[in-house]
């Protein structure tokens, strides 16, 4: 079983890691005031952000971002919270580094369990749901570096990589930005709710915790702008350099034209002036050269190359 408990005083955190039906069917015992759907939330993995108030107890549902080195991408890490009036269960899949070094500070120290725990269950909310929020801004600042990086290498960059590192930075993005638009609504109805088992002082706290989100949602939304316009600056930069390339093409083109003519002309089996001159490859190549430097000569003029 995945069930880790911690008491202090009359106050017990239950935090369970990656749950199975036997570790619900445990946590049901311990808490039969627990709604059976509730439970069935605990073991889904297709949860939305959510908020239930029930007489006895609050069912908080969430997700935090966590880096996935593998896929390049922050992914949404889902946690529970059961908030009652002395106890606290949180419901998560162990990847959420701030969770796990709070629970491990608070088995190892009795002063980190002081703190942490404060006045009840309510506290020790506040103090998970802080950390948590606050662990969003270290990945944002990551993002930001990747944003300026690109914006450095834009114009000197090959085409391919710039365009590969946009992506890969707008498809974080997005991925954030959704993750933290949903999280603003959860705090302003813990900040809202006046439901007995969150004390009233802490309003203000919770407010401080929608700040931060705020805070952090226009972070991301400037991100958002900004991969978007380099984006554009970036598909500018590949039409110019395709447009070039096709001007480049189209002048070669242009110049073998004649020259394909005339070789086609004199490569008839037929009588033509200087056919029979010992100097006439000479000419004929003469005459090639003199179209070519002609046309090359117009071009410039007309400022196509």
């Amino acid at each position: 079983m995945a069930i880790f408990e911690l008491r202090c005083n009359r106050f017990t955190w239950i935090n369970i890691i990656s749950p199975t039906r036997a570790d619900i069917e445990h946590l049901s015992e311990l808490h039969r005031d627990i709604h059976p759907l509730h439970l069935e939330d605990l073991v889904s993995h297709t949860e939305r952000p959510k908020f239930d108030e029930e007489d006895t107890y609050l069912f908080i549902v969430m997700h935090f971002p966590v880096w996935d080195s593998v896929s390049r991408i922050s992914r949404a890490s889902e946690v529970e919270f059961i908030l009652g009036r002395n106890y606290l269960v949180t419901v998560h899949d162990g990847r959420l580094k701030p969770l796990v070094r709070l629970f491990a500070r608070c088995e190892l120290y009795e002063s980190e369990r002081d703190l942490v725990f404060g006045k009840g269950a309510n506290d020790a909310f506040y103090s998970i749901l802080d950390q948590l929020v606050d662990y969003v801004f270290p990945m944002l600042r990551k993002v930001d570096a990747n944003i300026h990086q690109i914006e450095d290498t834009i114009f000197d960059a090959d085409a391919r990589e710039v365009i590969r590192d946009i992506a890969e930075a707008r498809r974080d993005v997005i991925a954030l930005r959704r993750m933290i638009r949903h999280q603003v609504p959860i705090v302003e109805a813990l900040e809202r709710t006046e439901h007995h088992v969150i004390r009233e002082e802490l309003e203000a706290y919770f407010g401080d915790i929608v700040d931060h989100l705020n805070a952090a949602r226009d972070i991301i939304d400037e991100n958002y702008e900004v991969i978007s316009g380099l984006a554009e600056t970036a598909d500018t930069l590949l039409s110019h350099r395709i447009n070039e390339v096709m001007r480049v093409l189209t002048v070669i083109s242009v110049i073998l034209l004649p020259l394909t003519l005339i070789s086609g002309i004199y490569g008839m089996n037929i009588d033509l002036p200087l056919n029979e001159h010992p100097d006439a490859f000479i000419f004929v190549t003469s005459l090639m050269i003199a179209v070519v430097v002609m046309m090359l000569v117009y071009f410039r003029r007309r400022k196509w190359i």
